[in-house]
């Protein structure tokens, strides 16, 4: 009896498992594709941490 409850959840630890590398992996291969696309579409105003850069954005000096 106690034999079976060890498969039982032996068998639902693997088949979690599978599941979560699965979408780990894919969620890798999204993280990657947006990464490409943000490096094919650049943008001059902005910097490469996102933040924009001053003299691009039209800020005048006071």
């Amino acid at each position: 009896m106690a034999d079976d409850t060890d498969k039982r959840a032996n068998q639902a630890r693997t088949s979690r498992d599978d599941r979560l590398k699965s979408a780990l992996r894919e969620n890798l291969k999204r993280r990657k594709l947006q990464a490409r696309e943000r490096g094919a579409s650049t943008d001059p105003s902005q910097n490469d941490d996102g933040s924009l850069d001053e003299g691009a954005a039209g800020k005048t000096g006071g």
